[in-house]
């Protein structure tokens, strides 16, 4: 049995699943960062008061290598890990495994495992590097997509794992992977799938998703290793990438461009771009800081501030709620960067809290639920008024840079070492 410590920093509290099943509408977590891509899902959130209640893990399974986070739909948790393919060669590998039990259902090779850099070595040091898959895949329907370090793009079926159509952005599309090569997840957007990563004019590409036939691709925009959004925006769906150039937003329907903002890039932005109403953050570490910009009737875009080299976000996106931005903030801290509250509006700082280092937070209704670089699961009021703690647990060992899932009452967690899932012991 493993039981909640309350303590000055971080995350999670349960209830029995019967009784969440009463208390919560059954939801899955089908793409990086939840339903709508943002890192909220809005399901009662009082279940996350149990404070030193018991928590159960439900399965744990070997998760090697890599920050990929689940995806959960359909009875099923699917992640990418690195493992030997056929012919003995370590290769990112798709895996799908049964939510409830975390046995193997099925899975399909991938690229083989280069990184650029340092390679294979770099897991060597501790907490500042890793080898591994970057991306996670994005169930819809039937289908599973999986977007790899290489930037190979495949079409899986959800049942069984076949393949259904594959693109490889570098031989066919002029393919320019970034530094440590690609950590963006595929978007879908009705009937089609998005990413970036191709050559000049084909920089963001949208495939017809059950065939991989290109729709639209355009843009002379180099990649990062942030995941675009889709957002509306004055009363408009737009396609938000964060390239080296900045940020594009493109017409979804035909890939034309709405409007572009200037933004410094400098080895890597990997934070994706968080919008609340007509307004647009992004932030990047390397000393590049953070902004926010609004967007105007017109498609006009004006900087509202700039904060250069403060309010980093390394990788871990923050949610915006009611105003405010809540997540892990600074560059390279391993096991110090704080949970912070930010005034969206003024980039004021409303609170901080250290000791979390660059993991990641999801909100679940006014709670947020914070995994720490080390493995603790950490549930926190989401309220600018103060930092208040609700419970606090290790759950995982090895290495935490991985975004947290929840569907259907349960937590989905990953490290570089383990994957689990927890509810509250009955």
């Amino acid at each position: 049995r493993i039981r909640f410590i309350p303590a000055i920093i971080a995350m999670c509290g349960w209830v029995a699943l019967s009784a969440c099943a009463q208390i919560c509408v059954a939801q899955s977590w089908p793409q990086y960062r939840g339903p709508n891509g943002d890192g909220k899902i809005d399901t009662d959130a009082g279940f996350l008061n149990a404070g030193d209640a018991a928590l159960k893990v439900l399965w744990k399974q070997p998760t090697p290598l890599g920050f990929s986070s689940f995806a959960i739909d359909g009875g099923k948790a699917i992640t990418l890990v690195a493992r030997e393919n056929a012919d003995g060669v370590m290769a990112e590998t798709c895996v799908a495994m049964d939510d409830q039990t975390g046995q193997e259902i099925w899975s399909y090779a991938l690229s083989p495992t280069q990184y650029g850099h340092d390679g294979g070595n770099a897991g060597a040091r501790g907490n500042r590097g890793g080898d591994g898959p970057r991306s996670t895949p994005t169930i819809d329907g039937d289908f599973v997509y999986a977007y790899d370090a290489q930037l190979l793009l495949v079409c899986l079926k959800v049942d069984s794992g076949a393949l259904v159509w594959k693109v490889d952005m570098m031989d066919q599309h002029a393919g320019r992977n970034i530094t440590w090569c690609n950590a963006t997840s595929p978007l879908i957007v009705g009937d089609r799938v998005v990413v970036a990563g191709g050559g000049a004019g084909q920089s963001m590409i949208a495939f017809e998703k059950t065939t991989g036939e290109v729709v639209w691709k355009t843009g002379d925009h180099e990649m990062t290793h942030a995941t675009p959004v889709l957002r509306k925006i004055r009363g408009q769906d737009q396609l938000i990438f964060f390239m080296q150039s900045g940020l594009v937003a493109l017409d979804p329907d035909d890939g034309q461009q709405r409007w572009v903002s200037e933004f410094p890039f400098r080895v890597s932005s990997a934070a994706s771009p968080v919008i609340e109403g007509n307004l647009v953050y992004c932030s990047a570490g390397y000393g590049v800081g953070a902004g926010l910009f609004e967007i105007g009737d017109a498609m006009s875009v004006k900087e509202v501030w700039r904060k250069p080299n403060r309010l980093m976000n390394h990788w871990s996106t923050p949610v915006a709620h009611d105003g405010h931005l809540y997540g892990l903030f600074e560059f390279k801290k391993y096991g110090k960067a704080p949970l912070q509250c930010v005034e969206l509006a003024t980039g004021k700082i409303k609170w901080k809290q250290r000791g979390f280092g660059p993991g990641n937070c999801i909100l679940v209704g006014d709670k947020l639920v914070v995994l720490s670089d080390a493995g603790e699961l950490v549930v926190v009021s989401a309220s600018p008024e103060r930092y208040q703690e609700i419970s606090r647990v290790r759950v995982l060992q090895g290495k935490c840079w991985s975004t947290p899932a929840l569907s259907d009452g349960k937590l989905f967690l990953r490290s570089t070492e383990e994957g689990a899932c927890v509810v509250l012991e009955e």
